[in-house]
């Protein structure tokens, strides 16, 4: 067996940090069968490395420097070479390498991560919906072969189910990008509906953004239909793997009774059954 260069950090490691960090899939993590747990924690713990790149930079060049890191780091953990001590790469390359874990899904989720530093926001709503895949669905793809699951009905499931997950996440984080005056509204939504952007970054909800958001959010609602539609075909031991779908359904939800107002209390304020809704799922089997 190719050689780790330290032990892997027990899984409570990741856990606590999951816990800390990236909630939502903390809990989503806990539905994996518990031989499969760990290397799932591994895959959402490197998820947030990458996805936390762009905030920690002051510079893009940084960002390229670090994510390069990571290209390496998966290189040596694809081989027999030692790898590098870290708190995630360690336990991650130990998931790689006992479940076979596919390099390009991990080229893809750095890749995609690698454009969140030019700052440039999407110019039609297709474009965010393909940023959505790239940034989302090779993680639920990496995810299902560490559960052991090869259906491709589970495979379709799992991308529209990520797909909805990320735009529903997106919509969630505009009141936080507005703060530093980013945003991911397409280019011809806003030109569409003649909103200014100035009352995007000072907080204020308005007709023409809800109206944006809506037609985000029915992109969403499409992809989650699509993967719901699938549930006959998929087997149970896919399940945890699709359970984004359940927080998705959750979100967009939540924006409706909100009129599509990301900045409406409703919206913004954690969702105290989060964990709730990812229990009956799980019992029922349908995500």
């Amino acid at each position: 067996m190719p050689a780790i260069a330290e032990t892997a950090p027990a899984g409570h490691d990741l856990a606590e940090l999951l816990r800390r960090h990236d909630h939502d899939r903390y809990l989503l993590a806990l539905f994996a069968p518990a031989e499969r747990r760990d290397a799932v924690m591994a895959l959402y713990a490197f998820n947030r490395e990458i996805a936390k790149v762009r905030e920690s930079v002051s510079q893009p060049v940084l960002g390229q420097i670090r994510l390069q890191w990571w290209r390496e780091g998966l290189e040596s953990a694809a081989t027999d070479a030692a790898v590098r001590k870290h708190e995630v790469l360690t336990p991650l390359a130990a998931a790689i390498r006992r479940h076979g874990l596919s390099r390009e899904h991990f080229a893809r989720l750095i890749e995609a991560r690698e454009r969140d530093l030019a700052d440039e926001s999407p110019a039609t709503l297709t474009a965010l919906e393909a940023y959505a895949e790239e940034s989302a669905a090779p993680l639920q793809f990496l995810t299902l072969e560490a559960l052991g699951v090869t259906a491709p009905d589970a495979t379709e499931a799992a991308r529209h189910a990520a797909i909805a997950y990320a735009l529903a996440g997106l919509l969630r984080a505009t009141p936080h990008l507005a703060r530093t005056r980013r945003h991911i509204l397409p280019q011809t939504l806003i030109d569409e509906t003649g909103f200014d952007l100035e009352t995007l970054f000072a907080g204020k909800p308005s007709p023409q953004l809800a109206a944006i958001v809506r037609r985000i959010a029915e992109r969403a609602e499409f992809h989650l239909g699509a993967a719901r539609a699938l549930r006959s075909q998929v087997p149970r031991a896919a399940l945890p793997a699709l359970l984004p779908a359940v927080l998705a359904a959750a979100d967009l939800n939540r924006l409706r009774r909100a009129n599509h107002d990301v900045f409406a209390a409703l919206v913004t304020r954690p969702d105290p059954r989060r964990s709730w809704r990812l229990t009956l799922a799980a019992l029922t089997g349908r995500y």
